[in-house]
């Protein structure tokens, strides 16, 4: 029989979809690294489980041990499934901008979430990323992953999604491009791919209100370049030990508004109900795509499902709020588009025969 022995097993090994309507007019060949097939329908699950795996030669993490980690929500569920596999105890910290939908999926696992501010600075105590590593250290036999640090996560793409896309596209992969956060898998990815082809550009997605493309572009941490955006999983207001600026070609930055909109377009026009990040990915090709040429062959990597959020870029009341409507009709479009400019009216005293009528 052809069976698992856990749902562990079944992480990588990924398909590659080509992309068609969402890139017409960009040349070359367009692949999207579909990495929602993962069980944790995330890119995560590579580093998460790696993370861990190497967490337990070390003898860092011990039976009936307790997972601590900052997230996103998406290396907190290929952590809580590996947890749930292996029997750890998983406390998670997450930031008030996340989608309740990735909050309520960790808990599912059985996962404790603990919500932390967004618009503070990664040293101040209440940052999700203090909380944890302040967790880790009053909590006995506890292992804190620290994703953005730890070495694990871009050695999982070094070892696992690199080696995929290169043997997917039989080595006429050209371009590698992917968002940015910790930097695990365009490091780890975009070495391995470097290490077959020196030649292989590797291009990182980046946010408004990040440090990362300027610092890589100058080495200087600007405290300027840090503000509040909306936009999910890219962008950092640290700079991750997983970033290596070495591997990196070029960044480039991609608003809030084109990355949600372009998620909306890959479901609608592609049938790929991709996440916020994957939106950004390829609204950040399209701005590239004088850089492309009719041979090139670009492997988009997403992170993660579009069901992460149907509370905000697939909720039209949230796209509202935002401005991200452009496609709503408005009462003067319809006006606009009557054969006669003639307006009629009713009173809401009138009956349904007085309308009729009119």
């Amino acid at each position: 029989m052809h069976v698992h022995p856990n749902i562990l097993t079944t992480i990588g090994n990924t398909p590659l979809v080509q992309l068609h309507r969402v890139c017409a007019g960009v040349p070359g060949t367009i692949l999207m690294k579909v990495e929602t097939f993962n069980p944790g329908h995330s890119i995560k699950d590579r580093m998460a489980l790696k993370m861990v795996l190497d967490a337990e030669a070390r003898g860092d993490l011990k039976p009936g041990g307790t997972i601590i980690e900052c997230t996103s929500g998406n290396t907190g569920m290929g952590l809580a499934i590996t947890a749930a596999v292996k029997g750890y105890r998983c406390i998670f910290t997450t930031t008030d901008k996340q989608s309740m939908e990735k909050v309520n999926l960790l808990k599912a696992f059985g996962a404790e979430v603990i919500v932390c501010p967004t618009n503070v600075a990664s040293e101040d105590p209440r940052s999700y990323y203090a909380v944890a590593q302040r967790l880790s250290q009053e909590i006995p036999n506890s292992y804190w992953c620290n994703q953005y640090d730890n070495l694990s996560n871009r050695e999982a793409h070094y070892e696992t999604t690199g080696p995929e896309i290169w043997a997917q596209t039989e080595g006429r992969v050209t371009h590698l491009l992917t968002g940015v956060g910790t930097g695990g898998t365009i490091s780890g990815a975009g070495r391995f791919l470097k290490e077959k082809n020196p030649g292989i550009q590797v291009w990182g997605i980046d946010t408004f209100g990040s440090v990362l493309k300027k610092y890589h572009e100058t080495r200087t941490f600007d405290h300027s370049e840090i503000y509040p955006y909306i936009t999910e999983g890219i962008g950092e207001d640290i700079i991750p030990g997983n970033v290596d600026f070495d591997v990196i070609d070029h960044f480039e930055k991609v608003s809030d508004r084109d990355g949600a909109l372009m998620a909306r377009r890959l479901a609608r026009e592609e049938g790929l109900l991709m996440g916020y990040s994957a939106g950004s990915a390829v609204a950040g090709l399209l701005q590239l795509k004088d850089r492309i040429k009719p041979s090139d062959v670009v492997v988009i990597v997403i992170h993660d499902h579009g069901s992460r959020y149907v509370g905000k870029i697939f909720n039209d009341d949230w796209r509202r709020e935002r401005g991200f409507l452009d496609s709503e009709l408005k009462v003067r479009d319809i006006i606009t588009q009557k054969p006669n400019s003639a307006l009629y009216t009713v009173q809401k005293t009138d009956t349904v025969r007085v309308a009729f009528e009119k």
